[in-house]
């Protein structure tokens, strides 16, 4: 009985955890907002958003671009241009076999990016170049500030380099990878409210 209360206490604790973090992103409305304001603009200007991410985010991205491309809630609204990048296993295998993954992601980037494009990156830690963790988002971030895009970045941690780089970016401040990406995904859900309304 005392094993079986422990195991049960530690699943309450993982709900305690995400539904306080979730709560508290009703401080971050204004910003979310702001980033699909940020969206609707660039789909007036006939520009496109890219998504991406590692891992749990990269499957994030994967379902993000996903409800852009089609509808949330509101059934009649107008697609979007959105694409969720690293998505060819042949193409990722290829170049990183004949020169290495970190430079995947701002290969894909240097040719499809343009200054009327959003680079939304999603990562738990930010990135960081001295520990040479998610190398590949900042090389590709690097590359959108130079062509003149927009970047708007998920990140949890200590916010990473991408809190640095982004011109918008919702941080947040949890060490539990598993709460971080909970409440990235809360975020995007709301983004897409907010996009049913403005569209």
């Amino acid at each position: 009985m005392k094993l079986n209360k422990i195991k049960l206490d530690h699943i309450k604790n993982h709900f305690s955890q995400t539904s306080k973090s979730i709560s508290e992103l009703k401080e971050k409305a204004k910003l979310i907002s702001s980033i699909s304001n940020m969206i609707v603009n660039c789909n007036r200007k006939k520009g496109k958003i890219l998504v991406a991410g590692n891992g749990g985010s990269h499957a994030d991205a994967d379902h993000f671009a996903g409800e852009l491309i089609c509808t949330f809630h509101n059934r009649n609204r107008p697609g979007l241009n959105a694409k969720s990048l690293m998505g060819s296993g042949p193409a990722v295998s290829a170049w990183s076999n004949d020169f290495n993954f970190h430079t995947f992601l701002k290969r894909e980037v240097e040719f499809s990016i343009m200054p009327s494009d959003i680079l939304f990156l999603l990562s738990t830690g930010g990135g960081s170049i001295k520990l040479k963790t998610s190398i590949n988002l900042i090389y590709a971030a690097q590359v959108a500030k130079k062509k003149g895009a927009k970047i708007i970045s998920l990140v949890g941690k200590n916010g990473g380099y991408l809190k640095k780089i982004s011109d918008c970016c919702i941080h947040i401040k949890s060490q539990n990878t598993a709460v971080i990406q909970e409440s990235h995904m809360s975020i995007l859900h709301a983004i897409c409210i907010d996009l049913d309304r403005k569209l």
